[in-house]
Formats: C-alpha cells, sequence, structure tokens
C-alpha cells in the first residue's frame, strides 16, 4: 500500500510510457489543422515514422524521457518536440526554411478509427482535372482519387511533382484531404457541387474549380503542362557544361575523364525536396541496372541556407538516406533564379525535381520536368517505362 501510494504522488509525466504504435497526429498551418499518422518504435532507442500512404518516413533519431518526446529527421533538418499529457502529446515541429526555422504546433493520440459519416457521401473518386484562380505560373493540374465508402485517398499532380497521398473523410458533399510527410503540410477542401464540378481550396493557397477529365475541354479547361515541353535547353546541339564542387570540396566537371562517353543523367533536386526524395529510388535502380552499360548519374544540390558546410551536410544526409552511389554536387541555394545562373543553358526552368537526359556526347536529348511519385501510381508507372526507353535510346 505505501509502495502505491508513492506511485500516486509521482509527477504524471515520470509515469508515462514511450509511446507505441499507430498514432493520429496533426500540425497546424495557415492556422488549420493538417492531421496525418505517426508510428512509434523501439524504446531505446525510439523511432518515429510518418506514414506517407504506404511508405514510413523514419526519423534518423528518438528519445522520450520524464514524459517528454523527441524525434529528429536530419535530412529534413526538422526536430519535433512534444510532452505527454494524459495520454496526449503536444509540442511541435520544427524545419529549417530559406527564411529560418518554422515552428508548426503538433499534437497526437493513439489511433482509433474514425466514426462513419452520417450523410450519405458524394463521390470524389476518379481523374478530376483542377484549374486554380491563381495569377501566375501554372494553373492547371489532375487529381486522382480513389474513395471507399466515406473514405478518400489520392493525390493532385502538379508540374514539380505530386502532392503525395492526401486522405481524408467525405461528409455529404464536403471532402477534406491531408497530407504531411515532414517538408509539406497539405490540406485542400472541397466542395461537390449540384451539377457534378468541384469547387475547392488548398489551405494557403489560390481557390480552383475541378471537372471530371472526360469534361474538361468542353468545359474549357485545358490540359496541363508536358513535363517534357515544359523546360528546355538554349542550344541542344551544345554539350551541357557546368563545375561545381562535391561533398568534400572537390571541384567536379562535365569534362572530367569518369563521365567521358558516358550517357549522364543530371537530376536538379535538393535535400528539402519531397519529390525528388521519390525521384532517387528510381534512378538508383537504373544506376544498378544500366551504371556497367554507361551509364551515369549526377545530382545538382540546391540548398536552403547558402552555408556551405551546412548545406554539404544536408545532402551528405539526403545521400546516405537514399543510399545514393553517385556523385553529388552542390550547386548553389534555393534563391529565386540561382539554378539558371548556375545553369545558364537552361531556357527556363521552374520545378524541382528537373532531370536532363544527356547522350555519350553530352547534349541534352530530353527534359522532364517534376516526377510522378508512388502516389500517382498510374502516372508513376509509365513515367518509369518511358524514362528506361529513354536511357536505352541514350545508351545505343
Amino acid at each position: 500500500m505505501k509502495f502505491q501510494a508513492l506511485l500516486f504522488l509521482l509527477p504524471a509525466t515520470l509515469l508515462a510510457q514511450a509511446p507505441k504504435g499507430i498514432w493520429d497526429a496533426a500540425v497546424t498551418s495557415e492556422g488549420q489543422p493538417v492531421a496525418f499518422r505517426l508510428e512509434f518504435a523501439g524504446s531505446a532507442p525510439l523511432r518515429g515514422a510518418i506514414l506517407d500512404g504506404e511508405k514510413r518516413i523514419w526519423s534518423s533519431s528518438g528519445t522520450f524521457a520524464n514524459g517528454s518526446l523527441e524525434l529528429k529527421w536530419d535530412y529534413f533538418d526538422s526536430v519535433l518536440k512534444a510532452s505527454m499529457e494524459n495520454g496526449v502529446l503536444k509540442g511541435s515541429y520544427v524545419r529549417r526554411k530559406r527564411v529560418g526555422p518554422v515552428t508548426l504546433p503538433f499534437t497526437a493520440k493513439p489511433f482509433q478509427s474514425p466514426a462513419p459519416s452520417t450523410a450519405k457521401p458524394a463521390q470524389f473518386a476518379g481523374l478530376w482535372r483542377l484549374e486554380t484562380e491563381a495569377k501566375q505560373g501554372v494553373r492547371v493540374m489532375d487529381g486522382r482519387f480513389r474513395q471507399s465508402g466515406d473514405q478518400v485517398t489520392g493525390t493532385i499532380q502538379r508540374i514539380d511533382g505530386d502532392f503525395g497521398t492526401l486522405s481524408g473523410q467525405v461528409d455529404g458533399n464536403h471532402l477534406i484531404l491531408t497530407h504531411f510527410d515532414g517538408i509539406r503540410a497539405t490540406r485542400v477542401e472541397f466542395e461537390m457541387q449540384a451539377d457534378g464540378t468541384l469547387r475547392g481550396a488548398t489551405t494557403g493557397g489560390p481557390k480552383f474549380r475541378g471537372v471530371r477529365a472526360e469534361k474538361a475541354s468542353q468545359m474549357g479547361i485545358p490540359e496541363p503542362p508536358d513535363p517534357t515541353r515544359y523546360i528546355a535547353v538554349k542550344n541542344p546541339a551544345e554539350p551541357l557544361a557546368f563545375r561545381f564542387d562535391d561533398l568534400d570540396g572537390k571541384p567536379v566537371s562535365l569534362a572530367d575523364a569518369q563521365f567521358q562517353g558516358k550517357a549522364v543523367i543530371v537530376t536538379i533536386t535538393g535535400s528539402w525536396c519531397p519529390n525528388c526524395h521519390d525521384e532517387a529510388p528510381f534512378l538508383l535502380d537504373l544506376y544498378r541496372k544500366y551504371h556497367a552499360k554507361g551509364l551515369e548519374i549526377i545530382s545538382l544540390g540546391f540548398e536552403y541556407t547558402g552555408e556551405i558546410e551546412r548545406d554539404r551536410g544536408q545532402l551528405r544526409a539526403f545521400a546516405r538516406l537514399l543510399h545514393i552511389p553517385w556523385t553529388v554536387l552542390l550547386a548553389g541555394t534555393t534563391e529565386d533564379g540561382e539554378v539558371q545562373r548556375k545553369l545558364p543553358q537552361l531556357a527556363s526552368f521552374g520545378a524541382f525535381p528537373t532531370t536532363l537526359f544527356l547522350g555519350r556526347d553530352h547534349r541534352v536529348e530530353a527534359v522532364h520536368a517534376g516526377f510522378a511519385g508512388p502516389a500517382n501510381p498510374e502516372e508513376h508507372r509509365k513515367l518509369k517505362e518511358e524514362t528506361e526507353s529513354l536511357v536505352q535510346k541514350l545508351l545505343k
């Protein structure tokens, strides 16, 4: 009895157990909650994974002591800190961005199956053409959604890549889809109209209208930009040339002996870019399959801070996480116009990643803007097939 009384007097934080299993979590962005799921495993060390569809984005380190949680994702330059209060985690997620550290309030509680909607759900499944009210930039995107009862998953494909796996629940004609991957916190609201069209908005972004893809042309909505024509080089007859330092500070050029007579994939990337994280495993498959036949890959990293050692550290973490065996160079920062200043042979630029395909003479044979990742399985499969065919052609 004395022992039980002593336990009763201890602070609740000292009695808190390390979180385990799946938790319902949310960060607050632009004043709105962005729901996602978080998985915990182990205890010493503790690991946490952000669930992005079927993908788990595991922390690089983690601890839980005296009711306090800390998870770090070194390759995102981010940290989650929270305290356990009555079985609920409350704290913040902080990530370094171009403007400096950005803090998002965070909460989480053990997973519970969502209660079914009381209203008959509208049907959002299928391929939609979405046109935003943006005054500049790309205005047209595709949305592809799957639905089971009132549960919806899917993604929106923009020129620079997909939004990751969006998920949510239909309530009558209203649908909220959210996605968090450690980099992006996205919340999209849709309202099904009486005529079967959509109206909606992304938090912090422009409003949009949507129609089913097969009706888009008659409704006056054009197709999205072609990612193979969105970015070009000024003179396709001129071999691509650049010279940047690798992660040890050694200058590397396409004129170096290791690249002579080789077909080369040059990807313009960044450790902060979620679609670049999706592209790397696919490039790794190509490298393993075709490197011995004459394929080289070079990643040109453009990072946030302009602090050389910090940015190199981020690219090292990126390469380590994704098991990148090819050459990674620190090419510049994410400042507007930087990519074209560092790569003046480009006629334009507007998407991370952008992938350039060079023949053995190092002339640019093709350019692809953005990347359709696993969240968009139909386009992802098509892109993989087209890219492998292109690589085979370059190697002939």
